[in-house]
Order: C-alpha cells, then structure tokens, then sequence
C-alpha cells in the first residue's frame, strides 16, 4: 500500500506542478536524430526517441515512405495521405523531402546533419557509406554524430545483402519450425513480430551512442541486424542446448497448456516453473498428469491427446472469468485471449488508461513506460508529405553540450542491483552491463531465479544449465542473500545504497513484502533509479497477476493473429520478454540520464503487456476506427503472396516463401523455369495473387515436392526471392554467415565448460559488445561483493553462511 500511495501523492503533485510552472523537461528535448528509415522496424525505433523528447526528422523520397498508404484492411486511404499504422508509427516526427540519389537532396541531409546526434537508416549495407554518409563522413560534418544502422543481417558475413524478410528470417531462426505437430505444416507467428524486436535493441543501442558520443566527443556507428535479434528472441537459446546436450533435438511441439477453448471464449495458460504445472494439474483435477516424468515438455507432447482431452473436459465447462479467478488465486499465470476488440475494453487496460486517442483516429497504446518525475506528453499526429521541408531547410538546429568523460562505454560507472528473475528483467540488466554497468544479481539459496530450473536439461547441477539464465546473465556478477532472514535484508538495503539503479520484474507484492518497495529504495537512496518490470503494472485489477511472456501474448493480442485459420490461436513463444525488456533498458537508459542531470532518482514502471500491446497496436487501431477484427491467416500475409511454408522432398522438411512485391514474382518464376501455369495474368498483381492463393500454392507445392529443401531455398535466394529452410532452432548457427561473423562469444564457465553465448545484436564500431565473464554460478560472487563492495570481513562472511543468508547451492539440497 505504501508504494500506491506514494505513486498517488506524486501525480498529486504532478498535476499541481503543470498549473504553476512549465512540465519538467523530457529527458532527451534537444535532441536531433534524422530518420531516413521506411516501414515498419526503422520508424518504430525512431517512435521511441520522438515518446522521449527528441525532434525526429523523417527524411522522405519525393514520392514518400510508401508505407504511408499501407492499410492491413484495404480501406481507402485518408485526405491527409497517412494510414493508420503510419500515423501511430510517425506521430510527432518532421517530414522532409530529399532526393537522396542526387546532389541538391544529399546536400539538404548533410545541412539537417549539423546539428543532429543521431543518423538512422535502413537501407542495404553499405549503400549509406556510398551516398557519402559513412561513419567517416559524418564527423566530418561534427565529431558527435553517430550512425544507427538496421538491416536483415547485418554488415560483415557472406550473408549481408542476402534477400529476406520477416517471413524467411522466422523460417531461419528456428521460430517457424518449433510451432506445431510434428510431421504437419509448422506455422509462422503472425503480426511482424521480429520488426518491434530489433528496432527495440536498436534503440537501446543507438541511445547508447548518443550518451558515449556527449561524454567522448567522438559518434559510434551502430550496426543493428534483424536476424540475430530474432535469434535472440524468437526461440529459447536453442544453440546452448545444443552445446549442453549434444544430439538433443527439440522438435516441433505446443506449450502444453497454452490456449484452450472455454464455455465462452479463449483462455491461456502458463507454466514455467514445475510448481506452477502442479499447480495446473490440481487446477483441473489431474493428478496422474503431475508424476515426474511430464515435468519435461517431451513428455508431455508424447501424451498430448490424453492430457488435452483432461484440459478441455475441465474449460469447456467453465467460464473464462471463472478459470481466471480461480487460477490467478492459485497464482497460475493466466490470461484471457485478446484481441483488437477485446484489449480495448479489459477493465485493467482501462482502468490504467493505457488506450488513448490517436491523433488521426482510432485508439493507440500510450508511452509503454512511466518515468514518475517526468509525466508523458500526448501525441502528435504524424506529418504531412514534406510538412516541415522549407522551416527546416532554412533553420539549423543547434547542438546539445556533452559532458566529457573518459569512459569507453556509455554506461561505465554505473552500478545495478539486479533483483530480477527469470528472462524479462535479466536480459534488460544484461544489456546495461554489455554497454558497461556494473550489474550484480541478487538471488537467494532458498528461491533461487526459478529459470535456472527451467531449462530442461537432465544434469546434476541443473540449477547451472538453464540456457535461458546463462543469456541473460552472462557478464554479472551473482550473489545471493536471504533477504526473509534480517541479516539478509540489512545487505540488500545496503546493495540498494550502493546502486544507481534497482531493477526488479516480480508481481508488485513480493519486493513490497520483502520491505523494499519505491518508498524504501527511495529513502534508503535519493539519487537511485529504480526500474519496476510487473507483468500488469503496478496498478489496477491485474496488479498482483503473475504473468511471463507467454501470458502476456496471449493477453495482449499476439497470440489472436497467430495460428492456423480456423484453428485455436498460438503463442509466439517468448517474443514479449526481449521486447520488454529492451523497453525496460531504454527507460532505464533515461532515468539514468535524468539522474546524472539533476541528481534526482525516480521510478520507472514498465509492464510487460504495454510493450506487447504496441506491437500489437495495428489490431486496437483498426477495430476501433473500421471495427475490422484482424484474423489468423497461418503462413499468408496481406503484405505478400504468395506466401507459405512448403513440403520439400525429404520427410518433414520444409521451405518458407514469401513474394512481396511483382518483381520479385517475375524473378519466382524465372527460377522456376516459367511453368505454364505460372503465366496466368491474373497472377501479375499482388491483388491476383492474393485472391487466386490457392491455385498459385498448388503449382508451388508440386515444384517443392520434387526439390531438397536446401537446394530450393538457395536456388529461389539466388534468384532474388525471399526464402529459407525451415530450420530447427538448434542449427541456426550452422550457417557460412555465423561462421565467419562472430555472434557467439564463447567462454569457459565453472560447471557448464565452454558456452556459445549469444551477443546482442548489434555492433558497435564494428565489433560485438564483449562479455566480461561467463554467467555466474549461483552465489559465485558472494566473498568479492560482500567483501568489495560493503566491506564484510572473513568472519562476518563466515557466519553469514552458516545461518544460510548466503551460500552455493540450493537451501533444500
């Protein structure tokens, strides 16, 4: 309760605050970054620096981003020539008009350079360096500027200008293939999914350019790549089984439970930890199905008809609103299934006003964060066609002091008490420390993070073979104390004086009964930033719901548009938790500025559903302006066609194709040697192509049928057309681009010996950010943090682990 009513005296205060004197200013007001970026990924990371205050110029071709006139119903354009998903990506942005393919237009971008921080683009590697706006080039213009690059794979590889797009990338990383029955056609996740990841940790990384680039003087180029965010989000670290237990391969499978029908709707289950399965079983009156042996998601697939029939005899005749009351009390993760209907009237939602106005119609997801001591403004509608061409032309915009530092990284200096568990939290805390914090995690040997017991790895240690907890904590330090116990308390209080940022991701109760919630972090440390990472948010109905990644799909409308039409929604499996937490890390990355500014510490909210609902927001948007419910379309697109994952000729083997636009159908049937069929001028356009699908998968299916997966996908790449072999997860990085680009950083960890971790997915000056250490074991640090950082004694040490505070292995063992 303190925590709420501390939240409610602050907008008190607030709102009394705007009426007497100017709003406090956003953190990044000052800021000029110049967006040269198209679609969907490129504009969404600069939406993010546009929420925090910065003048996003968005540099147009003479024609426009063409995705101005996008519109997922068809529904004939606006008078103000922007769609709707356009108008939620570009609001508040600046539009300029600039022929970048000649002279006059390069000279507008090097004029609206001179007083920028930050250059965004998108285009192939290497075509940024040929226009004359490389890395060098920009310090001519001023030493400060840096470069954010995002493409499919990144420069650097046989693979850099290989064609692909969301579609194949989900078929590459192993997405596509590990959702379905096996021997049945696997199915995509739908929605773009892998677009909202990499343009969230290209904004964390290009962020951290702006902030190194204030203290050295000197701008960084930040190369982001689709592909290895999406392998980073879009499948479980697959490539650390593998490393864990060779010849393992994890075939295609459901979560089981996930989504099943009730008396009145969809409802979605989440059971990460084995308790929580348990739990489930007793939930629906299955005790036969908790015996060991289905602890593993393998044995549970091999029995999925009897255990799905025991689910369904139990939700098909119970209500939604029933199973959710009783479930959340047994603090099962749960969820309703959402939709771009339903998100809009959840009471929760509502009740938080996460929904707002948006400024060319219809209702938007807001800011997907709270700072407390610097209230978001509304939004602006996007721009207009070249709205600000002559006033920006004709102005130069000045450039913000730095504060000099001899710092390598961005975020040297700072220091992190990471009480955060599971994915979510970590991989935020993780990327902190990439960028150069300090980060020092706090577990305990009574409750240990429950990923480490969630990886399925049949070894003695097993707490120290979660693949998952080996991503995300990899390069911190790990202590553990007891904080039930008050000696264990007493050093957590002191870790959080230690800290500049206290990061936490539980239900809101758990920190608050442990006795550090805000209020107490906030008087124990005035200047410290504490980052709060709830599944719901700290208020609302939904407050005390537990909920990982999978529920929040399920809740926030991922999991509607993806799935087999006519067939039971699907989770995207674990995409919310990197997209949170890369939100988190930008959030964080703020208050950390604003504090370093004016000393001021302040709480930062981010629910996991807020991210995911802007991922999903096109649904909301379009319900509430058309009243068109967005659908399951399996492996169709209405961005391409065709589009589908074909059977090739070996068993079980498939190939994922996706035709978007009629170029790229000329050069699909060039390389299928111009068959009859494929002639038919219905078939020239996408419209066509999109009403004869049908007749156009049956010539398709019969050519695949005859060709090594393999094989096809390389000859269709090789002629220019986007595709790719459906690949289990744990081969992704058996590819001629990973073995000569260094993704995986290799490193010789205590009890699990040589571990491919996977770095996050950009470069920064051409190189990956380093890890400093392999992830800790479970209490590997303790002596070097109590001892180094708060001044314990031998002794003290000693005792400490005597009563268990601390120690390096499970309490129970």
């Amino acid at each position: 309760m303190a925590d709420r009513r501390t939240r409610a005296k602050r907008g008190a205060q607030g709102a009394r605050r705007t009426k007497t004197s100017p709003a406090p200013r956003r953190v990044l007001e000052g800021l000029r970054v110049v967006d040269l970026t198209r679609g969907l990924a490129g504009p969404y990371c600069t939406k993010l620096f546009v929420d925090a205050g910065a003048e996003v110029v968005k540099v147009e071709p003479p024609g426009g981003d063409p995705y101005r006139r996008w519109s997922a119903t068809g529904r004939p354009m606006p008078e103000d020539g922007c769609g709707l998903h356009f108008g939620f990506l570009n609001a508040g942005k600046r539009s300029v008009v600039a022929d970048l393919e000649t002279e006059p237009g390069r000279a507008i971008l090097r004029e609206l350079l001179v007083g920028a921080e930050l250059l965004v683009e998108d285009f192939e590697p290497d075509t940024i360096e040929a226009m004359g706006f490389g890395p060098a080039d920009l310090r001519a213009i001023h030493p400060r500027l840096s470069l954010l690059s995002l493409s499919r794979f990144g420069r650097g590889g046989p693979w850099s200008r290989r064609v692909a797009n969301e579609f194949t990338l989900q078929a590459q990383v192993g997405s596509t293939d590990a959702r379905g029955i096996p021997g049945e056609e696997p199915v995509t996740a739908g929605g773009r999914f892998g677009e909202y990841v990499v343009a969230a940790f290209a904004a964390v990384g290009g962020l951290g350019a702006i902030l190194q680039a204030r203290a050295s003087g000197r701008g960084v180029h930040v190369d982001a790549a689709q592909h290895e965010a999406m392998i980073l989000s879009f499948q479980t670290f697959r490539q650390i089984y593998a490393a864990f237990d060779p010849g393992r391969e994890l075939g295609r499978s459901f979560e089981i439970p996930s989504i099943e029908p009730a008396k009145d709707g969809f409802i979605g289950f989440c059971t990460i930890t084995s308790q929580q399965y348990k739990d489930f079983c007793s939930l629906i009156g299955a005790p036969e199905f908790a015996a060991p042996e289905f602890l593993f998601s393998e044995a549970r697939m091999a029995a999925r008809d009897a255990i799905w029939a025991k689910i369904r005899e139990y939700t098909a005749n119970n209500t939604v609103a029933d199973i959710l009351e009783l479930a959340s009390a047994m603090r099962i993760p749960v969820s309703p299934v959402g939709n771009g209907a339903t998100v809009l009237a959840t009471d929760h939602l509502t009740e938080r006003g996460v929904y707002v106005d948006g400024p060319h119609g219809g209702k938007v997801p807001r800011v997907p964060y709270v700072l407390s001591a610097i209230p978001a403004q509304p939004f602006e509608r996007a721009p207009r066609l070249d709205e600000h061409g002559e006033r920006l032309r004709s102005k130069r915009h000045p450039l913000p002091k730095g504060r000099r530092s001899k710092r390598k990284l961005p975020l040297e200096g700072i220091k992190v008490a990471d009480f955060s568990a599971f994915w979510a939290g970590p991989v935020a805390t993780s990327v902190l420390g990439a960028l150069g914090a300090d980060v020092v995690k706090i577990e305990s040997i009574q409750r240990p993070d429950g990923m480490r017991f969630a990886g399925g790895v049949r070894r003695a240690e097993v707490w120290e073979y979660s693949p998952v907890t080996h991503a995300v904590i990899v390069g911190k330090r790990d202590v553990t104390l007891d904080v039930n116990q008050p000696e264990g308390l007493a050093l957590a209080k002191r870790m959080i004086e230690w800290a500049d940022l206290v990061v936490e991701n539980f239900a809101p109760r758990v920190m608050e009964n442990f006795g550090l919630g805000w209020d107490v972090v906030h008087r124990l440390n005035p200047r410290a930033v504490m980052g709060r990472m709830p599944a719901f948010g700290l208020s609302g109905p939904w407050r005390e719901r537990t909920g990982f990644a999978m529920t929040i799909e399920q809740a926030s409308g991922m999991a509607w548009i993806t799935g087999h039409p006519g067939g039971p929604p699907m989770v995207p499996r674990g995409i919310c938790d990197p997209l949170g937490g890369m939100h988190a890390a930008f959030a964080m990355m703020l208050a950390l500025e604003h504090a370093a500014r004016t000393g001021e510490g302040q709480l930062v909210e981010v629910p996991l559903i807020e991210p995911a609902l802007n991922a999903a927001a096109e649904q909301a948007l379009e319900w509430s302006t058309h009243g068109v419910l967005l659908e399951r379309q399996g492996n169709r697109s209405p961005h391409a066609a065709p589009q589908g994952v074909y059977r090739a000729r070996e068993d079980d083997r498939w190939v994922a194709l996706s035709v978007e636009t009629d170029a790229e159908w000329a050069k699909l049937r060039t390389a299928l040697g111009d068959p009859e069929w494929a002639r038919d001028p219905r078939y020239a356009t996408a419209a066509g192509r999109q009403a004869h699908h049908d007749a156009i998968d049956a010539g398709l299916r019969a050519w695949f049928a005859k060709e090594p997966r393999d094989l096809a996908a390389e000859t269709l790449i090789a002629a220019g057309v986007p595709a790719a072999a459906v690949r289990n997860a744990a081969q992704v990085h058996l590819t001629p681009h990973h073995q000569v680009r260094p993704f995986h950083q290799w490193l010789r960890h205590p009890v699990a010996d040589w571990v491919p971790y996977l770095s996050f997915p950009f470069t920064w000056d051409g190189q990956f950010l380093p890890f400093r250490r392999p992830a800790p074991t479970l209490g590997q640090h303790n002596r070097e943090v109590l001892s180094g950082i708060l001044g314990l004694d031998d002794a003290e040490i000693e005792r400490l682990a005597e009563k268990k505070v601390i120690g390096t292995r499970p309490a129970w063992l």
